[in-house]
């Protein structure tokens, strides 16, 4: 049986022997979408913070701020020339960098 992680810890050993049970039935097709839906949840929850944090922020920026958080500023500023850390206004799409999907 496999071990719960440590985020588990205080989840009842029937249920978490049902979760496993679940999962094993999954195909690995329904487990990559799982995966895919679970990525997109946690994308969304920066981009809410970002808006949370920066409520005058336009898409473009909410989407700048939290790829700066997922991939770092430095990466942030080579690809989209734009330092989330400079205090200044995110290139608008008409600057060559691509608008968020």
């Amino acid at each position: 049986m496999p071990r719960r992680s440590q985020w588990m810890a205080d989840t009842h050993p029937e249920a978490f022997r049902k979760l496993i049970e679940l999962q094993r039935r999954m195909s690995a097709g329904e487990k990559l979408e799982q995966f895919f839906e679970m990525a997109e949840m946690l994308i969304r929850a920066v981009e809410d913070q970002v808006r949370r944090e920066y409520p005058d922020a336009g898409e473009r920026e909410v989407f700048l701020r939290a790829a700066a958080r997922r991939i770092g500023p430095e990466l942030v500023k080579k690809a989209y020339g734009w330092d989330p850390e400079s205090g200044s206004p995110p290139p608008d799409a008409s600057s060559g960098a691509e608008d968020p999907p």
